[in-house]
């Protein structure tokens, strides 16, 4: 019985995560995140 419930609150977690990331609302900022990498630009001193 509580593995089930484990499993099914895990379901659920899983598919509000996955709508969250696949949200368009978030393409710009992974965008942007994804881009860091390729950036040559250097990074001003502290």
């Amino acid at each position: 019985m509580l593995s089930g419930i484990i499993t099914t609150i895990l379901l659920i977690l899983f598919v509000v995560g996955s709508i969250w990331l696949f949200s368009p609302k978030r393409k710009a900022a992974f965008d942007e995140a994804a881009q860091l990498a390729l950036d040559d630009t250097p990074e001003k001193p502290l």
